[in-house]
């Protein structure tokens, strides 16, 4: 039996003395240089942050000769203004010139990709290279944001000053015709050596040291605060870093539970670590296994992080006891493992820090070898059952990842370019130089063994890019993403791929079925343009048929869709698993070629939308409408709770509420639909999408997705059924163009029938009218715990319909209501028979309804854009969502 009582080695921790804690207050620490230049900008702005930015327009850092321009972006909704609203542009090559200080600075690039002068943002692609490191080859801004379903990213890095000049230089691609480079912002930052090793911190699964000194150059691809929230720069410790939200990056159901400090916990830093390593915040909180102890041992508590291969990674994991339940040694002990390699075997945070409160961190560096572009590194937590610890658990409060430069100096990963041209190793991993270290060399991935290996590539990214999760972290990439091999084989000529299934054993082959392209083609007759439905931000969709007349629609991706492989994966996760009477089926797909296509049931009568406004279709009945709304309700409620898993649909729309033959009501579009929170959990920390108008306040504000979210943006589409207008009119006064803050401001001064549906008068029982506005301003509530949950919303509709076809049947309070024409949608006429319908419909400008308050007109003009679909319909600017 080893000794319980005898703590771990120290040999992997960074500071080595800990006998002497010292309880002190967080110190920040003081850049020597601190340099904030806002790129084309004015010559003073302040960011959301508070910090100020100066102009690089006549600055002593931009070359007097400086051939390169500048331009502004045009201002977009959720985009901070500073520094990504203006940008510099350079044709050729171009170099800032920084005065610094000799020793370590972050290097913080931002991008907007826009159209700058005219200049097509697709062409944005450029090198940078800052003294002797390569920072980014070949590197798209557009492309990446795009995969990543970002509009901005930043990419850090650290470097070490020795001249006490540093240059940044932007260089355009050769290779790219009409190729450009810009930037939106330059942040220069001194910071202290803080990630070196002495060459005492091994390479897991090998028996040499590893040397990170100042001839190094790093990258941070990763920081997380886990199991807390965002840290914003001024939240850091005076180096300005982000901490993120762990949650994206959990793999699986298992996500634990969040713990936060005991208030009877004092936090004291031991004796040499300065307390500027990480923000307290990040120690303060953590992520656990949970309470249960038989749970715990039959899973792993993991995150996957998507890398690029043929380069070392510095793995920092931080670590602190925050409860007084944990105060002794051997009360929780667990093991650590990073790609299969098992970093700690009895990692026990009191053994390595001496007491609770006290922050520790970890050094560890993974080899992550040539091969595909990008891998997946895996950190996984479990319970050291050995060594029969008090609790079965594992604990992690932070973790930061950062690339380590290969042996010339490269941090970039690869590029298309560089897959379809075979050059040098510029992938080969970074052999530790220095005493006792060995120059190890990587093996390259093979691309120049011709056209056939080409083709294989090829087809392997676009089956990593599908098959993995959508990383939505804008500093995992430096080149372009996988996608792009999609998008560029239909839009510029590059090299297509007739292999087919590859993409196909990622999915849920088993629950849907998989058409082959040929029986796509026969199904639409080729993509007929008489076929054509509508158009949506994800592509068109067909009327289609196959087994000898099954209607259905397919929706083929676009492949200059600002929307793809992310959406289209998780339509098909989603809708594979779910079926229920009010949601959208979907039969199958097809992936031949890198296409990305949908095969869903025909839903006759498209969308709610068209029959509400700006249509040829005559309008719903009341008792229709009603109908239509209680049966997405029920959708809505079966993904909430109904499901093995909460699922937030994310985008709840009319568009999005589908109407079969029958006028059932469908929900449809998961393609940003998300699993919800845990029971442990109250939200999800996520990337605010959704589409404006319909997007709950609170989300947005605090980034914090829940069930209460789809409820916000169903209480919108019940005024827009009852007032039978867009969400959204920019046509209209100011208070008057959101539908949700118009309808509020209506019901609270006892007008909201004055901008209800004037085909409505006279139609809506009084109670039923009351039941069903309170329903919806409930749903609009600031705060998402007083809005109700989908199943009261689900009971008071339908109660709603009750009150309505009792005062029918007792003919009180409806007025000169025509009994005739307000009936059920079962009664309403077969699809084919009607007269309103017509599946190629075009909006009607003329059609729109118009009404008043006093003498303001509300003009019903619908302001989206959106062509009708009868089956798939997604916002069509989709940088908003």
């Amino acid at each position: 039996m080893k000794n319980c009582n005898k703590p771990p080695l120290f040999s992997m921790v960074s500071f080595l003395s800990l006998a002497c804690l010292i309880d002190v207050m967080a110190v920040y620490y003081v850049p020597t240089d601190k340099i904030l230049l806002n790129c084309g900008g004015p010559p003073e702005a302040t960011d959301n942050d508070g910090r100020k930015w100066e102009s690089d327009i006549g600055s002593k850092f931009v070359p007097s000769s400086s051939k390169s321009s500048t331009s502004s972006a045009a201002q977009q909704p959720f985009i901070p203004e500073v520094p990504y609203m203006t940008a510099r542009i350079f044709q050729s090559e171009f170099t800032y010139s920084f005065p610094v200080a000799s020793g370590r600075k972050f290097i913080r690039l931002y991008f907007y990709p826009a159209s700058y002068n005219g200049l097509d943002a697709s062409n944005g692609i450029f090198s940078v290279t800052a003294g002797s490191y390569t920072l980014l080859r070949n590197f798209s801004a557009a492309q990446t944001t795009k995969d990543m379903n970002y509009d901005t990213m930043m990419k850090e890095f650290s470097v070490n000053v020795v001249s006490e000049v540093l240059s940044v230089t932007f260089t355009p691609s050769a290779n790219i015709s009409n190729s450009y480079a810009f930037v939106n912002g330059i942040e220069v930052v001194s910071h202290p050596d803080i990630y070196s090793t002495d060459g005492t911190v091994m390479v897991l699964g090998r028996s040499t040291g590893f040397n990170i000194d100042n001839s190094t150059a790093l990258e941070n691809v990763y920081r997380l605060n886990v199991g807390g929230n965002y840290i914003s720069p001024t939240g850091d410790t005076g180096l300005f870093r982000s901490w993120k939200d762990d949650v994206t990056y959990i793999f699986g159901a298992g996500h634990g539970v969040t713990e936060t400090n005991d208030p009877n916990v004092t936090f004291n830093y031991p004796s040499g670590m300065p307390s500027y390593i990480a923000p307290l915040d990040v120690y303060k909180n953590l992520r656990s296994m949970g309470p249960n102890a038989s749970v715990n041992q039959n899973y792993n508590l993991t995150w996957d992080f998507t890398v690029d291969s043929g380069f070392f990674y510095l793995v920092r994991l931080h670590f602190c006891e925050v409860t007084d339940v944990i105060t002794k040694l051997h009360q929780r002990v667990f093991k650590i493992f990073l790609n299969n390699h098992t970093a700690e075997k009895e990692a026990d945070v009191i053994g390595w820090a001496g007491s609770n409160g006290v922050p520790i961190y970890k050094d560890y560096v993974v080899q992550v070898p040539s091969g595909s572009p990008q891998q997946i590194l895996w950190l996984a937590l479990h319970p050291s059952t050995e060594s029969r610890p008090q609790y079965y658990d594992a604990i992690l409060n932070g973790v930061e990842i950062f690339k380590v430069n290969n042996t010339r100096g490269n941090l970039a990963g690869i590029s298309p370019s560089a897959l379809l041209e075979p050059k040098g190793d510029d992938s080969s991993a970074r052999a530790s130089s220095g005493s006792g270290q060995s120059n190890d060399k990587a093996i390259i991935g093979g691309v120049g063994g011709g056209i056939a290996a080409v083709l294989f590539v090829g087809v392997f990214v676009c089956f990593v890019s599908i098959s993995r999760k959508n990383k939505k972290d804008s500093s995992t990439s430096n080149g372009w993403l996988p996608l792009s091999l999609y998008r560029n084989s239909h839009s510029s000529g590059s090299v297509k791929t007739t292999t087919t299934g590859s993409i196909a054993s990622s999915l849920h082959v088993n629950l849907c079925r998989h058409f082959s392209i040929a029986e796509i083609k026969a199904a639409t007759k080729n993509f007929d343009e008489a076929l054509l439905l509508g158009i949506g931000g994800f592509g068109k969709v067909y009327r289609g048929e196959i087994d000898g007349g099954t209607k259905v629609a397919i929706k083929r991706g676009n492949p200059l869709s600002d929307q793809g492989v992310h959406e289209f994966q998780t339509e098909i996760e989603m809708l594979s698993k779910l079926r229920h009477l009010h949601l959208v089926s979907l039969i199958g797909y097809c992936e031949e070629n890198c296409e990305m296509i949908l095969v869903y049931d025909y839903m006759a009568y498209g969308t709610l939308r068209e029959h509400l406004y700006k249509t040829q279709n005559p309008p719903l009945s009341w008792k229709c409408r009603l109908e239509i709304c209680i049966g997405a309700a029920r959708g809505l409620h079966y993904l909430h709770t109904g499901a093995k898993h909460t699922i937030i649909h994310r985008d709840v729309k009319t568009t999005n509420i589908l109407l079969d033959e029958k006028w059932v009501a469908k929900v449809s579009d998961f393609g940003l639909s998300k699993t919800g929170p845990s029971l442990d959990h109250t939200h999800v920390s996520t990337v605010v999408k959704g589409s404006f108008g319909y997007l709950d306040p609170e989300y947005f504000r605090r980034q914090q997705l829940t069930e209460k979210s789809d409820v916000y943006s169903f209480g919108v589409v019940l005024f827009e059924i009852l007032c039978a207008r867009p969400a959204l009119n920019p046509t209209l006064p100011k208070e008057q163009v959101s539908l949700a803050e118009l309808a509020l401001h209506c019901h609270n001064n006892g007008i909201l029938d004055q901008i209800m549906d004037p085909y409505l008068k006279g139609k809506i029982a009084p109670e039923c009218f009351k039941k069903f506005a309170e329903t919806a301003v409930k749903c609009l509530s600031e705060a998402g715990t007083e809005r109700p949950s989908m199943g009261d919303v689900l009971w008071n509709l339908e109660f709603a319909l009750q009150l309505q076809k009792s005062a029918e049947e007792s003919d009180k309070g409806i007025g000169e209501m025509n009994t005739e024409e307000d009936v059920t949608c079962k009664e309403k006429k077969d699809p084919d028979a009607s007269s309103g319908f017509d599946g190629n419909i075009t909006d009607s400008k003329s059609s729109g309804i118009s009404m008043s308050i006093g003498n303001r007109s509300l003009a019903s003009n619908d302001s989206n854009g959106l062509t009708p679909s009868a089956v798939f319909s997604q916002i069509m600017n989709p940088e908003g969502r």
